[in-house]
């Protein structure tokens, strides 16, 4: 494709020497200006072995899970991502809203065409107006299995809890496959059926001892008793939500997606892909055995019929006794633990009472400035569909078919020759149409043909879906209200749901239908959550609002990437404002060329 680099205003950059420090996987900008930290990225295969099984594992800089970035509120960022492997990659910032930089938020043919094998880009943009804990990974087919890490904003003024933190310390929940992950995904594309799940999940990247050969790839975290203790805890599986809870202590939750909220205790939390929350953690019981552990697990939150990984990943706690110092590598496992506090993996009931916890801050100095009034509804429903096999083709889904899934039934179709930003920019797509006819404005905003969408029987009638490639377009500073319907098509099922480039405000939540005349009227406008992943409830339906005041195109799918490769996303415009600093920004000299 045509580069369009007139259009650029890129300023060339002074060279300075990097040095990249890492301690436990962190890696800190050093030798920067005070303003902008800059970090290196390798994309490279590594020999790892989990459950008795060694593969080449793609990571970042060699780690798994890669390097943990930390910057500070108000910082310049420059990532230079450079692949080392034969395929395409990106890396998305998950979460940074990415104001007028929406060239630096990775999702692959949408905002940036992949980097190809051997070439670098160096990913641009500054974080304003956040705190907290958010994560990065790979945005390109099904890396993400591998490639991710925590994004850690330090804030500039003091928590708004008081009690003193002893430590922090992140905790993110992945998973093992012992294929190879392409070729899951790979299979499952060319034959429309379900992929196989996962063998285990990860803490840290460690399976933990109910897995085979895996007592020695066991996460333990030294703690002192008597002491308070920030976990930034991170869900980057690849298709599963997940409960998290540590053995005989009580999580205090004080924020979500890098937004503060108001305090509350509980045994456990629900944590979907792309979600991330930071609890306190008070070391204040007494271990059972001279071990000294307690033990903190993850297992799935099941609301599917598709085949799941249905295990439990097991890290562990250790109180540091006083006055004795045991090394870390002959800190082992003990024999035998109990978990509790783990919710049984189909406690809806659980998932949805933590849920309705969740509330901001919504201080004077922390306001939550969710939009009263609305310019526009936009009624979204969430499918999982059936599609018939054509005559010259194998298909191995339910009776012979293949699955897809849809928004509205469309099947969203990405490009794979450019990417729809660039294309925006140049052809200012929405207003005449862009380089393909078939990726133009026009996304249906309520459903066509409205039916019982949580009621029907799952697989009675036409379950086939459309493909297509509309999207939504905003003018600057609409208010926008999306309602996330869920169907119970194929299956009545839980699905995290992406927003790119906006925070948003969860306004309403309930199960069934949507009900345009009376559910509006039980939102709450007051302090409801503000996140960038709302996880919608299985049968049910979510009500989301934001100000779309950050112009560019934007990716919205489920974080399932089953299902996002089923084509269960779409994306919208926002366009130009009036103002000076209203506009998108022009691309980087070094944006990648498809």
């Amino acid at each position: 494709m045509e580069r369009f680099h007139k259009y650029s205003e890129f300023r060339s950059l002074k060279l300075v020497t990097l040095v990249i420090i890492a301690c436990i996987g962190v890696i800190l900008p050093c030798c920067s200006s005070k303003t902008t930290q800059r970090f290196k990225f390798s994309v490279g295969l590594k020999k790892v072995t989990r459950l008795c099984h060694t593969k080449q594992l793609l990571t970042v800089n060699g780690k798994f899970p890669g390097p943990t970035i930390a910057v500070h509120e108000g910082d310049n960022v420059e990532v230079k991502v450079t692949n080392r492997i034969a395929d395409n990659t990106t890396i998305h910032w998950h979460g940074i809203k990415q104001v007028r930089t929406g060239w630096a938020d990775g999702p692959s043919y949408i905002t940036q065409c992949p980097i190809s094998g051997g070439k670098s880009y160096t990913y641009r943009f500054s974080v304003i107006g956040q705190r907290g804990t958010l994560l990065w990974h790979a945005h390109h087919a099904w890396q993400r299995a591998s490639v991710y890490g925590a994004f850690i904003i330090h804030p500039r003024t003091p928590y708004p809890f008081s009690v003193p933190i002893r430590a922090e310390i992140p905790v993110i929940v992945g998973e093992w496959w012992n294929a190879d992950v392409a070729a899951v995904e790979n299979e499952m594309t060319r034959y429309g059926g379900g992929p196989n799940s996962s063998d285990a999940y990860t803490i840290n990247g460690f399976p933990g001892p109910l897995y085979p050969c895996s007592t020695k790839d066991t996460f333990i975290q030294t703690v002192e008793r008597g002491k308070t203790y920030l976990l930034r805890i991170i869900n980057a599986a690849l298709n599963d939500e997940l409960f998290f809870a540590v053995s005989n202590h009580i999580l205090t939750v004080v924020e979500i997606d890098a937004v503060y909220t108001k305090p509350f205790t509980t045994k456990a939390i629900m944590i979907a892909p792309g979600q991330t929350t930071n609890v306190l953690l008070t070391t204040n019981q007494h271990p059972a055995d001279p071990s000294g552990m307690f033990p903190m697990a993850a297992t799935p939150y099941l609301t599917t019929i598709f085949p799941v990984d249905n295990s439990t990943a097991v890290g562990f706690l250790h109180y540091k006794q006083p006055g004795k110092f045991r090394p870390k590598a002959h800190l082992k496992p003990p024999n035998k633990f109990i978990l509790n506090n783990l919710p049984k993996i189909e406690d809806t009931a659980f998932a949805t009472n933590f849920s309705a916890s969740l509330k901001s801050l919504a201080s004077p100095q922390y306001p939550c400035n969710v939009p009263k009034k609305i310019d526009k509804r936009v009624v979204i429903t969430i499918s999982l569909n059936l599609q018939d096999c054509p005559s010259n083709k194998t298909c191995m889904g339910y009776e012979g078919k293949s699955f897809y899934a849809s928004m509205n039934n469309q099947s969203f179709v990405r490009p794979n020759s450019f990417s729809l930003l660039e294309t925006y920019y140049v052809t200012k797509l929405g207003k005449a149409g862009g380089v393909d006819s078939r990726f133009t404005a026009g996304f249906p905003e309520k459903p066509l043909r409205p039916f019982d969408y949580t009621g029907v029987d799952s697989l009675t009638g036409n379950l086939n879906t459309e493909f297509g490639s509309k999207i939504l377009v905003f003018p600057y500073g609409t208010n926008v209200e999306i309602v996330l319907q869920g169907t119970s098509l194929l299956n009545k099922e839980n699905h995290p749901i992406h927003v790119h480039g906006h925070n948003f405000f969860v306004v309403g939540k309930g199960f069934g239908n949507f009900d345009s005349a009376k559910d509006p009227w039980k939102y709450n406008l007051i302090d409801p959550p503000e996140r960038n992943t709302v996880a919608v409830p299985t049968g049910g339906w979510a009500a989301i609002r934001f100000k779309a005041d950050n112009p560019g195109v934007w990716f919205v799918h489920c974080h399932l990437e089953e299902h996002t490769s089923w084509g269960l996303s779409t994306a919208f415009i926002v366009k130009n404002g009036p103002g000076p600093n209203q506009s998108l920004l022009p691309p980087p000299a070094d944006l990648p060329s498809c």
